[in-house]
């Protein structure tokens, strides 16, 4: 993935102790992985049509200099390229995110540009609590 993306890693401490217990169990955390990246293909695909990144604010309005050919009303779409999200799963991590390059410019700004930051990933409280249920359910399985 070229443009921009996420990696849930173990950073969270109360992840990490599911991730752990899970790694011990399972040893390869794929399947797991793959669970957590069709959950958050959902969440941020709602999350990108209401147009509000992670901490829920909403994103910057476009500029009055902005001209698009279509889809003039909707922020980060032209053709729906952004919103077409996709994930990789492995043993050891999750990555989830867009292949566009431009991924980056809108998740992070560009203000040689005057393109503010419009977040379209990150986790969400509704995102880690799922993510903290799902690891308990594959816990007790």
């Amino acid at each position: 993935m070229a443009g921009a993306f996420i990696i849930i890693d173990y950073n969270d401490a109360e992840i990490r102790v599911f991730l752990e217990k899970l790694q011990e169990k399972l040893g390869d955390l794929t399947p797991v992985f793959r669970d957590l990246g069709e959950s958050l293909l959902i969440s941020h695909r709602e999350r990108f049509n209401r147009g509000i990144g992670p901490d829920g604010a909403p994103w910057p309005a476009l500029s009055p200099h902005t001209h698009k050919k279509k889809n003039q009303d909707k922020l980060l779409v032209l053709d729906g390229w952004l919103r077409q999200l996709n994930y990789q799963a492995s043993g050891t991590e999750l990555r989830l995110g867009t292949d566009r390059l431009y991924g980056a410019t809108h998740q992070f700004g560009d203000p040689d540009r005057h393109i503010p930051a419009r977040p379209f990933l990150g986790l969400d409280e509704g995102e880690r609590a799922a993510i903290l249920e799902t690891l308990a359910d594959w816990l007790a399985d």
